[in-house]
């Protein structure tokens, strides 16, 4: 039992699979509000009381009354000494659950997963109510004491509050897993040359695009956003046959790869914007694409799976048993 109580002392894997279970957690806690599964029947405690966690708060749409996230306070027991904790140990965990594919919820998840696509996902009730929970938590323990955590939509959910709070100089640590990454699924190209070179095209594009639209060598808004953004690291955990989210390793390793040639002039305008969002300025409203991202430390589970199922679900990232391979990206 002395594992889960020290589980934050720079143990990657015990940290990764923690935040991964206090997100289980509010997908339980979803499931038992649907079948009215009460007291000693519920089956969501376990996954965050194990851990010497407790529920505070949970959060719910204000459509369907849906659980979508939850506040977990830690709680070490009264036995454990003031220096077994470290500075990386999180006073609190604000975790949000993906889309729900079956019963009531998955009318409301799928809206917002629309959201997502159109780059709406700011617009939405649920997501201000997420975000004014992580605000209060900020603003009455301090940044340092937090972790984000999501899954899917649920990590969409996070991240876009994690950038929100870093605009502001408040860097919260954020466990991201399999985030949407909305883009056309280049990855699953087999030919490597065949891919290196339609992501080539896409940045030339790109970056001449929005040197156009710019016509100046000022930044716009949306540049400083970007370079605010470079000191705050989140990390996301992605799996190269999921189409959801495995853009992520392209995104991050054809910049390096463009820096190594010589253009990273090109992919660093190129990769502050996206085609849509360029669009969106080019009618008038100003967007910024939810999944462009500076700096990341990037984990891809290259384990082998026999379907999608297996590899967007969040089961996979509490294993003990698998294939990790881990970048960090700083931009600069």
């Amino acid at each position: 039992m002395e594992m889960n109580i020290l589980f934050f002392r720079n143990n990657v894997h015990h940290r990764r699979s923690i935040a991964a279970c206090l997100v289980q957690g509010v997908y339980v806690l979803e499931r038992d509000r649907q079948v009215n599964r009460q007291g000693p029947e519920a089956l969501a405690p376990p996954w965050w009381e194990f851990f010497h966690f407790d529920l505070i708060r949970q959060l719910q749409d204000d459509v369907d009354y849906s659980i979508f996230g939850a506040i977990f306070e830690f709680k070490p027991p009264p036995s454990t000494a003031n220096n077994q904790l470290t500075h990386g140990t999180p006073r609190y965990v604000i975790a949000f659950r993906g889309t729900i594919t079956k019963g009531e919820a998955f009318s409301q998840d799928f809206k917002l997963d629309l959201h997502f696509i159109k780059n709406g996902l700011h617009e939405t009730s649920r997501f201000e109510i997420g975000m004014q929970a992580v605000r209060n938590i900020v603003a009455a323990v301090g940044p340092s004491n937090i972790w984000l955590a999501g899954h899917s939509l649920g990590s969409a959910i996070a991240m876009l509050a994690g950038k929100n709070m870093a605009k502001t100089g408040i860097l919260l640590e954020a466990f991201l897993f399999n985030p949407p990454y909305f883009s056309a699924p280049i990855e699953r190209i087999k030919d490597k040359k065949v891919k290196h070179g339609i992501r080539i095209a896409g940045s030339l594009l790109t970056a001449g695009l929005a040197m156009a639209m710019k016509g100046h060598h000022q930044r716009s808004p949306l540049e400083n956003q970007f370079f605010a953004l470079s000191p705050w690291v989140p990390c996301l955990f992605v799996h190269p046959a999921d189409h959801i989210c495995s853009e992520y390793i392209g995104y991050f390793e054809h910049r390096q790869r463009m820096e190594d040639m010589g253009a990273g002039g090109i992919e660093r305008l190129s990769t502050q914007n996206s085609l849509s969002g360029l669009f969106m300025n080019a009618i008038g409203r100003e967007s910024e694409p939810l999944h462009i991202l500076p700096s990341a430390n990037l984990t891809v589970n290259l384990c082998r799976y026999p379907d999608f199922k297996r590899a967007h679900g969040l089961h996979q990232w509490w294993s003990s048993n698998l294939h990790l391979q881990s970048k960090l990206y700083q931009y600069k």
